[in-house]
């Protein structure tokens, strides 16, 4: 008799189980009331050992989400909102000496398999690994709105459990796993309604001698290369005669960042309005919008080919597209070394964009998954909304690229204060590329100007002045720098100032629409 694989595994969750966590969520929380993907995202990419699914027979069926956190806030008085960064694992901290217990769910057709048993158990497993002092959470009582009148005091409620005057599902589970509760948070959870908005604090200790324990230094995914080299490109702007005169300049700059053994190059926005001068009479704004996006298939399959080929992450600028709707989105290309391509609609056109060319504002922020960890796109304008670049780096991400094009100075340093604005108070590297030059024949592209660079938070392990890397105005060029990540990681953790760290949840957060 062959062997029989098993049908009902635990492991470290992937980017790949999203949309089997986010459906088992939408099961557990009701439509519209679970994760995002770009929550899961943001907690996968902060400390994936945190992580888990249970899969059973190929399908996902639970989910648990942890994240490391120092016991002087976890056990204090909190809300769910404020210690989990809004549900992104913000608040993740890699020198923690203890583990937050943020979500356990499971799809309500496989509850009898003992899952969530199975969940408890990892996350002992992983504290014990890591040498932490023990699991810290807020336990649903979901009990406590039928015992209202006899309980008034939750906590009346939670000891009546104990001493097992009643039962309750969720309190006495966890403490069958081990856990005791040390006090009950009001304001938990505001919509618990069973729960009354409140939650147990519950606490198990690592039964290990706790003089012994010490957190293991880490500062989250292993998997990071310790630099990465990037490429930013100052692409002028001239007539040209064909289009394989195009995809030659596009080539040599890539070709150029390949020979310096770049990971990414990143291209600016609107640069394949150079083909419009291709055109034997000008045309008019809506008419040019209109010819350039014939151009995005063959856009596409050259960009594929020359990431694959170079062995380059590009960040492809932008290239106006007709999207299936009918309206004509800026669109963001990156076309990673592994052969996929991924996309970022530009979300907020300028009034020229709109007014000129009829571009419509896109949709969704995601970060993308590539060999040198998470990174995100801006498309110039979106730069100077502080929202968007939040949004991605609770996501996880580490660098974000923004393609722009301005037409002179003062457009240009509206774009560049913003990002060296990113850089600091999200604490990540921002890259800038621009067109110069101009096309006489192309309405709203006469004039450019541009000093691409690349920039990094404002402390000791980076450029004295945040720049890593610059260019002089309005010259074709390229600039080069390698970036520390581990210095970036470090600087988010003890730097002079920590900017995501020092979050007031309790007051404010980012809420991104779960269909945005």
């Amino acid at each position: 008799m062959p062997d029989k694989p098993a049908k009902l595994i635990v492991r470290n969750a992937e980017s790949r189980d999203i949309p089997g966590i986010v459906d088992v969520s939408e099961r557990v929380y009701g439509h519209g009331m679970g994760y995002g993907p770009s929550e899961i995202l943001g907690q996968i990419n902060r400390f994936p050992d945190g992580q888990f699914v249970a899969e059973y027979e190929g399908r996902i069926v639970g989910y648990c989400a942890t994240f490391m956190i120092s016991g002087e806030v976890a056990l204090k008085p909190h809300s769910w909102t404020e210690i989990t960064g809004a549900g992104y694992a913000a608040r993740h901290d890699p020198e923690g000496d203890m583990l937050y217990g943020m979500d356990v769910m499971v799809h309500p057709d496989y509850r009898r398999l003992r899952i969530g048993e199975r969940f408890y158990r990892v996350r002992r497993e992983l504290c014990q690994w890591l040498e932490l002092k023990g699991i810290v959470f807020g336990g649903r009582m979901p009990g406590y709105a039928r015992h209202t009148k006899e309980y008034p005091d939750p906590q009346d409620y939670v000891e009546a459990v104990m001493e097992q005057k009643l039962k309750d599902p969720v309190i006495n589970f966890q403490l069958r796993q081990g856990f005791r509760p040390i006090g009950v948070m009001r304001n938990y959870l505001v919509g618990d309604a069973q729960s009354k908005d409140c939650a147990t604090h519950m606490l198990w200790d690592n039964p290990l001698e706790q003089d012994k324990i010490k957190a293991k230094p880490s500062l989250g995914d292993t998997a990071l290369p310790e630099r990465v080299r990037l490429a930013t490109v100052q692409f002028q702007m001239r007539r040209i005669n064909s289009i394989d005169e195009f995809e030659q300049q596009i080539e040599y700059f890539t070709d150029i960042a390949s020979d310096y053994k770049s990971d990414f190059v990143v291209f600016p926005e609107l640069f394949t309005l150079q083909l419009l001068s291709l055109e034997h009479k000008p045309l008019g704004p809506v008419e040019s919008i209109e010819k350039i996006s014939e151009y995005t298939p063959r856009f596409i399959a050259f960009m594929e080919k020359l990431a694959v080929s170079y062995n380059i992450n590009i960040i492809g600028g932008t290239h106006p597209s007709r999207v299936e709707n009918g309206d004509i989105l800026n669109i963001s290309y990156v076309f990673l070394r592994d052969g996929s391509v991924h996309t970022q609609q530009k979300l907020h056109p300028t009034p020229s964009e709109r007014m000129w060319w009829n571009i419509k504002g896109g949709k969704g922020a995601n970060v993308i998954q590539t060999d040198c960890g998470p990174i995100g796109v801006m498309i110039c304008y979106d730069s100077e909304f502080p929202e968007l670049a939040r949004h991605l780096v609770d996501q996880g991400a580490l660098i974000l690229f923004v393609p722009f094009c301005t037409d002179e100075r003062r457009g240009y340093l509206r774009v560049r204060y913003c990002c060296q604005a990113r850089a600091v108070e999200n604490q990540c590297y921002v890259a800038l590329s621009g067109v110069v030059g101009n096309l006489p024949n192309v309405e709203n592209m006469d004039i450019h100007y541009a000093e691409s660079c690349i920039l990094t938070p404002s402390d000791f392990p980076f450029a004295r002045d945040g720049v890593a890397a610059d260019t002089a105005p309005n010259t074709e060029t390229i600039a080069l720098a390698d970036l520390s990540l581990s210095d970036l990681l470090t600087a988010r953790q003890s730097g002079a100032v920590q900017n995501l760290k020092d979050r007031r949840f309790d007051l404010y957060s980012v809420s991104w629409k779960k269909d945005g």
